[in-house]
């Protein structure tokens, strides 16, 4: 199956989890979707609700999920991750 992907949405929807995500183990999460890269940046992963997708250089992609539900509820928390309104991180000073 052929899935058409905005990849504009996966890489709004990877910055904002960097930005405003829970850091862990080199992983960012928010929202139930973490999101990580490669060592030098050039493959972005996003895993969440059973789905692992891999955004490769030149917007080559791949996914891995058993069932339809499982990417659509992927698909629609990018979207609600990438239209979403977070508040911009405090710096003590």
């Amino acid at each position: 199956m052929k899935n058409e992907i905005d990849q504009r949405l996966v890489l709004d929807a990877y910055e904002t989890i960097h930005e405003y995500g829970k850091a862990e183990q080199g992983k960012h999460t928010l929202e139930g979707i973490s999101a990580y890269t490669d060592h030098d940046g050039y493959t972005v992963f996003l895993e969440g609700h059973g789905v692992r997708m891999t955004l490769e250089f030149h917007n080559k992609y791949h996914l891995d999920y058993e069932n339809e539900r499982q990417y659509e509820m992927f698909m629609r928390a990018l979207e609600n991750i990438s239209q979403g309104h977070y508040e911009p991180k405090r710096t003590e000073t």
